[in-house]
């Protein structure tokens, strides 16, 4: 069993990462905390800088956790590099963090949480950050 979390630098990254923790020291299980960008920008918000990327490789070795933290800056699909971290046993759980868009926002840009929701063949916990 693991714990997947997909992670970015906002708020509803860090909730998710906060869930993911939880969730694994609930479960007693392996966390793996992945990362993914497209690569087809210079600055990309999206990749945590070193000082973050620093806190929360502090954090995972401070919690006692087993774990694992990834970082890719070329996927193609950041969908399906979240998914292809779930393992053959199937009792895995991701962990995202959802953030509030409008209809047209949705429409317009796409929404890879809504196709992790729809895609995982294993369950999804979708965490919201604190107002």
């Amino acid at each position: 069993m693991t714990v997947i979390v997909g992670f970015v630098p906002t708020p509803e990254g860090r909730a998710a990462l906060d869930v993911g923790v939880a969730e694994a020291k609930y479960r007693n299980t392996r966390l793996v905390v992945v990362n993914n960008s497209r690569g087809d920008a210079l600055v990309d918000k999206h990749i945590p800088n070193k000082e973050e990327f620093a806190e929360i490789r502090t954090r995972l070795e401070s919690s006692g956790l087993d774990y694992s933290l990834e970082q890719k800056n070329q996927v193609d699909d950041l969908v399906e590099g979240l998914l292809e971290h779930i393992t053959d046993g199937g009792d895995d759980v991701i962990v995202i963090g959802l953030r509030h868009r409008n209809p047209v926002g949705k429409l317009l840009m796409g929404s890879n949480a809504q196709r992790i929701l729809l895609a995982s063949p294993v369950p999804v916990l979708a965490v919201k950050a604190a107002e």
